[in-house]
């Protein structure tokens, strides 16, 4: 019996650690995303962007097995004002006519320990693609207390990259080139969860009204500086 116990153990033992990560679907209405930026040197820019959409693929006892793969609706960015919306969805920024969404995809997870990890992927924003690191805090992951009571993995997230890496370089007298991120992200746990769908941009031209509103707007932020 012993050997036997021993035999069924050894067998099971290969299976478990080979068990596929949990697959979770980005809950929009819980996940949001800040950044900053520099204005002129007199202070830090907020805005936020919210329903993002993704997949992610996660077992908390194995960092290394993640995947994520998000969409971020840039066209949804919020400075506080409607015409520094426009001025930053303009071409010469992030272009949001053409380029409505970034794009996520991790290629490589490394653990710093039981809550903590970086998660290594390619960001692509404005049709450039940059690696970016996300240095990644788990808050939690647990059943859900509210219906549909699923569980669900909840986590923040930092990271810092350059507007000009992207091809945006414009403004540079406004406009800080750091922009720094911070991530609240909560996941459902849903094995029917799909890709996000990713835009392509459009083959017609980029209309040259939002170009004028972010001139218009920048140069007046201009004429109010001594």
């Amino acid at each position: 019996m012993l050997r036997l116990l021993l035999l069924l153990t050894c067998t099971l033992l290969p299976l478990a650690a080979s068990a596929a990560p949990d697959r979770y679907r980005l809950d929009p209405v819980h996940t949001r995303v800040l950044f900053a930026i520099e204005h002129a040197g007199f202070s830090q820019a907020l805005g936020t962007v919210s329903g993002s959409e993704g997949v992610l693929l996660f077992d908390p006892d194995d960092w290394s097995s993640a995947q994520l793969d998000v969409v971020v609706p840039i066209a949804r960015l919020d400075l506080g004002d409607e015409k520094w919306n426009q001025a930053t969805l303009a071409r010469n920024l992030l272009d949001g006519e053409r380029f409505p969404q970034a794009h996520f995809v991790s290629h490589r997870v490394e653990a710093i320990d039981a809550q903590h990890a970086r998660v290594f992927g390619q960001l692509s924003l404005r049709g450039v693609s940059h690696e970016v690191v996300l240095d990644v805090t788990l808050n939690a992951v647990k059943r859900h207390p509210l219906p549909p009571f699923r569980r669900t993995a909840g986590f923040s997230a930092r990271a810092t990259l350059s507007r000009s890496d992207f091809g945006m370089d414009a403004w540079k007298s406004v406009i800080g080139d750091r922009v720094e991120l911070r991530i609240e992200a909560e996941a459902v746990r849903d094995g029917n969860a799909e890709a996000p769908t990713v835009s392509d941009p459009p083959s017609t031209p980029v209309d040259d009204a939002l170009q004028d509103a972010a001139d218009a707007a920048l140069k007046l932020e201009q004429g109010n500086h001594p």
